[in-house]
């Protein structure tokens, strides 16, 4: 907690929705949730849930009752799971009388490129596959999913304008790569369609963390 507390108030208000994902969540738990929405932040939990569809929608529902703007699946959990995960957030939402957070299904993961993928054994290629899962979230009623910016204008032809797309993988130019494969520049991730970009350790690895938050909105606001 005590590094979010440095990193949040570094940042100031150049940055209001965090993301926060499994090492953080499963190290200080509500503590840091409790935290970010007292300084008025949005949240990303990026707990990506999958399993069978009662324990997933369950689960979601939990999620739901910890007030957070967006929750994500696996969308190869299924079209079952990702359906059962929907009512529950809407059901327990609409009972509790507060806003519903966005739920998102997770296509492939940004760090898979084409040699692991075929490791895996899947016959299909990585785009049309993050398509198919796309397509798949959208009918189960989820808000959107997340997709590296490569496959973002893909997704956007057949989903429509307003079907979310989270683009992690997004690296400023000359940025490191890190254990992400499929990336895309701020810039180029807007104008491929993406809604929401996560951008981590470009900004929390940074000597600088708030320059280069600013530098990246400022990248953003020219695209």
């Amino acid at each position: 907690m005590a590094e979010v507390r440095q990193l949040v108030a570094t940042l100031g208000d150049t940055v209001h929705y965090y993301k926060v994902g499994m090492q953080l969540f499963y190290s200080t738990g509500m503590e840091c949730l409790a935290y970010l929405r007292e300084l008025g932040k949005d949240i990303f939990l990026d707990l990506k849930m999958h399993d069978i569809p009662n324990t997933v929608a369950q689960g979601a529902a939990s999620l739901t009752r910890l007030g957070v703007g967006m929750i994500n699946v696996h969308a190869s959990g299924g079209a079952a799971m990702m359906r059962a995960a929907a009512a529950q957030v809407a059901e327990t939402a609409l009972n509790l009388n507060i806003p519903r957070p966005k739920l998102i299904a997770v296509t492939v993961l940004t760090s898979m490129d084409e040699q692991e993928w075929s490791l895996l054994r899947h016959s299909t290629a990585i785009p049309e596959q993050v398509v198919h899962l796309a397509k798949l979230a959208k009918e189960a009623g989820l808000d959107g999913v997340v997709a590296s910016p490569q496959e973002a204008p893909l997704i956007r032809a057949v989903c429509g304008p307003d079907f979310a797309i989270i683009t992690p993988g997004v690296r400023p130019q000359g940025a490191a790569l890190n254990d992400q494969s499929r990336v895309a520049t701020p810039a180029a991730a807007l104008r491929a369609g993406a809604h929401y970009l996560v951008v981590g350790r470009p900004v929390t690895a940074a000597g600088e963390p708030r320059a280069a938050a600013l530098a990246i909105l400022e990248e953003m606001r020219q695209a």
